[in-house]
């Protein structure tokens, strides 16, 4: 697969910060969008806009991915308007937002992340192509584990990654690639933001430490990269230092 013309490529929580630069960096290669939201429709629909002033479709799909209702019904949205679907994107993740049960991060990024693939796979041709978005923090933490605020998304993100390597046999004998693009901390994304208040100083230390933090722009263009060109099967894409 060495572009994405004609494809049609399916952005989890794209509405913003490295899902909506995914969108239209997918979008400027040819392909048309789907742009999936939690809440936040209006930032959908300037993704969405951007997309198509790039000549491409786009289809605002809402779907909390914790709700297989909501995630059946998008995937029956794309079968509707494209047919098909050639690319995943399961970029939407979480776990240290207030509020939420115990449990939300392993339902958030192992059980949704599940679902959204199976809900997803009778919609997808030979050639088509999973790209799973991790931080290095989650990739590594079965060999480094961690202690601190974000262990609960690490070790759920971890659990997620995992679960879909454990599925290769199958995902091959139906013909869909299956890549991870792991970043270090993404500067200007949220997450960086919540590790600082619960953690003031992580962030800067992690500055210090590696020297300077990928950019939002930075970890898109990869993302984009897995989606779009040759990948061996369960490739591992790293961003930014994985000292």
């Amino acid at each position: 697969m060495s572009d994405s013309q004609n494809r049609v490529a399916l952005v989890t929580g794209a509405s913003r910060g490295v899902g909506a630069s995914v969108a239209t960096i997918l979008a400027g290669r040819g392909s048309s969008v789907v742009v999936n939201y939690h809440s936040k429709r209006s930032r959908a629909e300037e993704v969405a806009s951007a997309v198509r002033a790039l000549g491409q479709r786009a289809l605002i799909a809402q779907a909390d991915l914790t709700s297989q209702d909501q995630v059946a019904a998008m995937m029956d949205s794309v079968r509707l308007e494209f047919g098909r679907l050639d690319t995943l994107i399961l970029n939407a993740s979480g776990g240290l937002e207030k509020g939420k049960p115990a449990d939300y991060a392993m339902q958030l990024n192992l059980t949704a992340q599940v679902q959204v693939v199976d809900l997803a796979l009778p919609l997808m041709p030979r050639g088509s192509r999973i790209v799973f978005v991790t931080s290095h923090m989650a990739h590594f933490y079965g060999d480094r584990g961690m202690s601190g605020p974000y262990q609960p998304v690490a070790a759920s993100k971890y659990a997620g990654e995992q679960a879909l390597r454990a599925r290769r046999a199958e995902f091959d004998n139906l013909g869909i690639a299956l890549v991870v693009v792991s970043g270090d901390m993404i500067e200007g994304t949220i997450t960086p933001r919540l590790l600082e208040r619960m953690n003031r100083g992580a962030t800067q230390a992690r500055r210090d430490e590696v020297g300077s933090l990928p950019t939002v722009d930075d970890f898109a263009r990869a993302i984009a990269d897995a989606a779009t060109q040759a990948q061996p099967s369960l490739a591992t894409i790293f961003v930014g230092s994985t000292d």
